[in-house]
Formats: structure tokens, C-alpha cells, sequence
């Protein structure tokens, strides 16, 4: 792993890439969860790299990790501005040539909406894994629950290992989630727009999400579609399924990014 730090509009941002540069190969991008960073995302970067010869980037958003602090509170638009505002600016900074975007939760949401809404041609495939493409009542429960674990337990301490302020981390997350007019959250109309091959996974036992996540892709994007609901995983089921999970994605990136050259 090689750590660096990308200037994007005079802030920092934490990144950290695995395996070849993007000049000498396609580059998978690697978009973290709600309460993700680089860190959380363990030894998954590394074992793609491993499994498909391809280069693997990895950044905390603004808020999170190490990066600069993003203030609060965050806007409803969050992920879209994510999406559309910031992200080219990453993938332009990193100098990413053809890349398939992997995203989790949030960072799923925010990899849809990039190919749909920017199709931009460097992004050549695009994965899933619990992504929100609209709100589910059992989403919201999931979300006001772990608000009281984090003023009840010890999840602030745990997260302050990960995160330089964790507490913009949560309460920027979680406070847009649970304002009353998040509800109303809904990405469906980026998904026409999405033309290249795309893969969905969610766990079968999801408490932020349902199979309906996975349903509503169905006859709604443009590009070549597989999903997969996974027995026994929950919202990450790069954890939790992580053997099938990994060789699921790895498979998908060999097939969609093409040899390790340019």
C-alpha cells in the first residue's frame, strides 16, 4: 500500500493505492460507506490487486479518516454533490484512465449516480455492494437506532480510531439520513443512464436494506446487469461473505476492465 494525500480545491484528502499506477493499468475505485475511510476497507483493497492485476485507489471523503473535515451539518445533497462535484475532481487528480467503481452503502449510491450522471467514459463498469437507490422505512429504523448506540456505547470510541473527528463522520451521516424530508431520497432516475455493465450485490440480511434494492435495477438501467442476494451477509458482505464476495468482484473486474495493460 502506498499512502499519499490528493489537493482538491485546497483541502486534503487521504488516498492510498494498491498495485500497479494508472498509467500501466486499469484501476479499480473503491467508494467507502456511510462510516467508512480507507482504513475500514481492511485487507479488501489489497486482495483485489492480488486477484485481478489491476490497481486498486481507495480515498476518505472529505469528513472522514484523515482527510479535512467536511462542516456541518451536511446537506441532503450529499451524495450527489459527492457524486457530481467531487469525484471528478478525485478521478481527474489521480489520474485515473478506465477504472470500475466499487461502491459500498452510501458510496454505492454515490457510484450510481457518477455513472449515470457524469457518464464518464473512464469508467468502464460499475459495482454495488448495499447500495440505497431509494429509502426504506427498514433503513431509517437501522439509521435512528445506531444514533442511540453511538450517545450509548462505545461506537464514538471505536470510530475515533478510524476517523480524525469522528463525530462529524456521524452526525454528518446520520443527521442528513434522519431528517424528515431524506424520505423522500431517490436515485431510480440516474439508473436509464447507466450503460455500462453493472454488478449489485446485497446481503440477504441487510438491516439498512431489502432485495427490493436489487429489484428496482431491473429493466431500469441500460448496461448489462448482474445482482446477487447473499445467504447469511449483512450490509458488508465484503466481511461478512468475504471469499465469495471477492471472488465475485474480482471475476466481474477481469471481465469488464480487460488486461492488466492500456
Amino acid at each position: 500500500m502506498k499512502q499519499d494525500w490528493l489537493d482538491i480545491g485546497g483541502r486534503r484528502l487521504e488516498t492510498a493505492w494498491w498495485g500497479p499506477a494508472p498509467e500501466a493499468a486499469p484501476t479499480i475505485v473503491l467508494l467507502h460507506e456511510g462510516l467508512g475511510c480507507v482504513a475500514l476497507w481492511r485487507d479488501i483493497p489489497e486482495r483485489l490487486a492480488a486477484a485481478t492485476g489491476f490497481g486498486v485507489f481507495a480515498y476518505s471523503r472529505f469528513g472522514y479518516g484523515r482527510s479535512d473535515p467536511a462542516p456541518l451539518p451536511w446537506p441532503m445533497s450529499y451524495m450527489h454533490d459527492e457524486a457530481l462535484k467531487s469525484l471528478p475532481c478525485v478521478i481527474d487528480a489521480a489520474h485515473i484512465q478506465r477504472a470500475l467503481l466499487v461502491g459500498h452503502s452510501d458510496g454505492g449510491s454515490i457510484a450510481a449516480i457518477y455513472a449515470g450522471g457524469a457518464r464518464d467514459p473512464r469508467v468502464a463498469a460499475l459495482a454495488t455492494i448495499a447500495a440505497h437507490f431509494f429509502v426504506e422505512p427498514v433503513n431509517i429504523a437501522s439509521i435512528e437506532k445506531i444514533r442511540g448506540d453511538y450517545e450509548t456505547t462505545d461506537l464514538r470510541a471505536r470510530l475515533g480510531r478510524y476517523h480524525t473527528n469522528p463525530d462529524i463522520a456521524f452526525r454528518g451521516w446520520n443527521g442528513a439520513w434522519l431528517d424528515p424530508d431524506f424520505e423522500k431520497f431517490n436515485i431510480e432516475r440516474y439508473l436509464p443512464d447507466i450503460a455500462v455493465p453493472m454488478l449489485a450485490l446485497q446481503g440477504a440480511d441487510d438491516p439498512y436494506g431489502t432485495q427490493a434494492q436489487l429489484d428496482v435495477l431491473h429493466g431500469k438501467v441500460a448496461g448489462p446487469l448482474e445482482t446477487w442476494l447473499i445467504p447469511g451477509a449483512k450490509h458488508s458482505p465484503h466481511l461478512e461473505a468475504k471469499e465469495k464476495t471477492l471472488a465475485r468482484l474480482a471475476a466481474f473486474a477481469r471481465a469488464h476492465l480487460g488486461s492488466t495493460s492500456q
